[in-house]
């Protein structure tokens, strides 16, 4: 469905946020919700008990058929034909140079079946580049983004607000036992759906796959059963905060076409050691470009930053050597704001190695005013 007033792709759950007051806003040619009651609440909601999101705008790219792993592991740099059914891989699809097109997480659904989540500024692109790839493997390339809702209930309390709307005690108990970074068919609140154990949070939660059709029903369902245990809708503001203090990267700022996934520290998810049905080493696309990389020397590195002044910077703003008239640029802010968790500004950004150790004192040039800010370890936040 889109809005002819604004050639924008509306979700399917666009009726609802509209009845709940949402403040909406043009994302990756969507409209979706940026607020409901507020930033703040929504963020602390989720870190407390339960936030409930509206994902609809990511993509879903199905991959089927008896070649789709090999061609999968030929497409991507993480090993996807490793993967067990029912377990999901955070992974990466790059350029012939290494840079990344998109990060993205693949869900093995049975032996010969796969989805491919892409982020909604990147499914065009992740879906003609997966189409050149895997022409020559034994497997369709099926685009279901729009048929397709998904919905995210995040927090401490949201194991038991969906499990609470699973009838059948045996999909009830598999819901409330799947590891992180799996997923498991359940019918929840009478709709069918692939639940899978992650999110981009920090805390611990589910995103529900469901069809679009099926999604409002679903989501007056979860409102009802959460709001007596704290859960709140939650727009895309209190996301990128949440994402922001769990040290997640986001598309755009700290991923793009120009950085590698050992710039951004996720050199861990390049798998150079896949082999084919030979034992060969298996080519994929940026294979030689990141094994070049993978033993180099790194130009800039991805650090935290915590303010020590009140002033967030933003994403960017230079970082310096110091404070002073003559200090040198030795950096670039990719994502900040005020920690509502923490009570302090902090920040992502790319710098130059010899000033990324924790401890580091440097500084931000916020609107010309130079900020001080400290060196730490991602992420700034970790659940207990």
């Amino acid at each position: 469905m889109t809005d002819p007033t604004t050639e924008t792709v509306l979700s399917p759950l666009h009726a609802e946020h509209e009845a709940l007051g949402a403040t909406m806003t043009p994302f990756a040619g969507w409209l979706m919700p940026l607020r409901y009651a507020g930033d703040l609440a929504e963020h602390q909601a989720v870190r407390a008990a339960a936030g409930l999101f509206d994902l609809s705008h990511m993509g879903e790219l199905h991959v089927d058929g008896p070649g789709a792993g090999a061609g999968l592991d030929r497409a991507l740099v993480g090993n996807i034909s490793g993967l067990a059914v029912g377990r999901a891989r955070y992974t990466m699809i790059v350029q012939e140079d290494g840079g990344i097109l998109d990060d993205l997480i693949v869900y093995r659904l049975a032996d010969a079946s796969f989805l491919v989540v892409a982020n909604a500024s990147n499914v065009a692109v992740v879906r003609d580049a997966l189409a050149v790839r895997l022409a020559d493997a034994d497997a369709s390339l099926t685009d279901r983004s729009l048929e397709t809702a998904l919905v995210a209930v995040q927090g401490p309390r949201a194991a038991g607000i969906v499990t609470g709307l699973v009838a059948d005690p045996g999909e009830a108990a598999a819901v409330r036992d799947v590891r992180y970074y799996a997923a498991v068919p359940a019918t929840v609140a009478g709709v069918e759906a692939l639940v899978a154990r992650t999110g981009y949070t920090g805390e611990d939660g589910f995103e529900l796959f469901v069809p679009a059709d099926a999604a409002p029903g679903l989501w007056r369902a979860l409102l009802a059963a959460g709001e007596p245990l704290g859960l709140v809708p939650a727009g895309l503001s209190a996301r990128d905060s949440l994402r922001l203090e769990a040290g997640m990267p986001l598309y755009g700022n700290e991923l793009d076409r120009t950085t590698t996934p050992h710039d951004a520290g996720l050199g861990r998810v390049v798998r150079l050691d896949k082999a084919g049905a030979d034992g060969e080493p298996l080519p994929f696309v940026g294979r030689d470009a990141l094994a070049a990389r993978a033993h180099a020397t790194p130009s800039r590195v991805l650090v935290g930053l915590v303010g020590l002044g009140r002033r967030a910077a933003r994403h960017g703003y230079e970082v310096l050597t110091s404070a002073e008239p003559d200090a040198a640029t030795v950096g670039r802010v990719t994502s900040g704001a005020p920690s509502p968790t923490l009570g302090t500004p902090i920040a992502m950004a790319y710098v130059t190695p010899e000033v990324s150790a924790p401890g580091t004192e440097l500084a931000v040039d916020v609107r010309g005013r130079r900020e001080p800010v400290r060196v730490v370890e991602l992420p700034f936040y970790r659940r207990s």
